[in-house]
């Protein structure tokens, strides 16, 4: 960093180096607080001499002492370092880092976006919020910045931007025992004996529960179940459901089959926004997304 004062840049690199040796009296101690080697650090108090003119330090093989230059000098380079520090500072202040939270959904992965966005700003404050299906109030609320989920949206849209990412097939859920486990793929049609029910805030389909064997049908899935609960439901055979491809979630159970589904319109991964939001992350966010999150 250099300031410009009347014929001389001085370069504060320098100023810093000539107040730290004025304060040690030793080349060789400052050298050694400065994490310089020694000629080096003289080299650079050379460069400082000559920018100015005038000597600072008489050397001596018992150290350094300051000349009446020196001694002139060091005061005003002390006001110097003092006055650039507080510039500094009060820019920063008036420029506060960059941040974001981003919200994302069960099911969902935004690892790949969120690297690139912490690369291209690597001083921006960027954090996530994993947010459970019922939770995405979290954006309207003010809570997160943005959010990344698959349509249909629980909350109006009317003051918010909304950014479809991609489009990703869906599969259906069904436990292993199921006829159509196993299969390359299946088509809606071929579940014409289940009643499918579409959740009204979720791109998740479940079929209510029916009997197995001397088994009766159990209640069906309630609001309040977790997606846990509803595998089980899966799992011991009285339910099928119709997920995202994305959505993983099941494939951690082997007693659970997934198979690619035909026949049905595919969901989008959407990135939503406040309208008019004035943080410059917000469009950063969506290069990132765009380039790095497909289906």
């Amino acid at each position: 960093m250099a300031i410009y004062s009347g014929r001389v840049d001085l370069d504060l690199r320098l100023v810093r180096y000539f107040t730290v040796v004025a304060e040690h009296g030793n080349f060789g101690r400052a050298a050694t607080a400065l994490h310089l080697a020694q000629p080096s650090l003289s080299r650079q108090i050379q460069r400082l001499e000559d920018q100015l003119g005038v000597r600072l330090l008489d050397r001596t093989p018992q150290g350094s002492s300051l000349t009446d230059a020196g001694r002139v000098f060091l005061s005003h380079a002390q006001a110097l370092l003092h006055t650039a520090e507080q510039a500094t500072r009060a820019a920063k202040a008036a420029d506060p880092p960059r941040a974001i939270t981003i919200g994302y959904v069960e099911g969902l992965v935004i690892t790949p976006a969120v690297q690139a966005l912490r690369r291209r700003h690597p001083d921006a404050r960027i954090r996530t919020r994993h947010l459970a299906w019922n939770a995405t109030h979290a954006l309207p609320e003010r809570r997160v910045d943005a959010l990344i989920a698959r349509r249909p949206l629980p909350f109006p849209t009317d003051h918010l931007r909304v950014r479809t990412l991609y489009r990703e097939p869906r599969v259906l859920v069904v436990p292993v025992m199921h006829r159509l486990a196993g299969k390359e793929s299946a088509d809606l049609g071929e579940l014409a004996d289940e009643e499918l029910v579409a959740c009204k805030n979720t791109p998740t389909i479940w079929s209510t529960p029916r009997p197995v064997g001397d088994r009766p049908a159990p209640p069906g899935p309630a609001i309040e179940d977790s997606f846990e609960d509803k595998l089980e439901l899966i799992a011991t055979g009285h339910s099928v459901a119709i997920l995202p491809a994305g959505d993983r979630r099941a494939t951690v159970r082997d007693d659970i089959a997934l198979v690619p589904l035909d026949g049905i319109e595919p969901c989008e991964v959407v990135l939503v926004t406040r309208a008019h939001d004035p943080n410059p992350l917000i469009k950063a966010l969506k290069d990132a997304t765009l380039s790095h999150l497909t289906g």
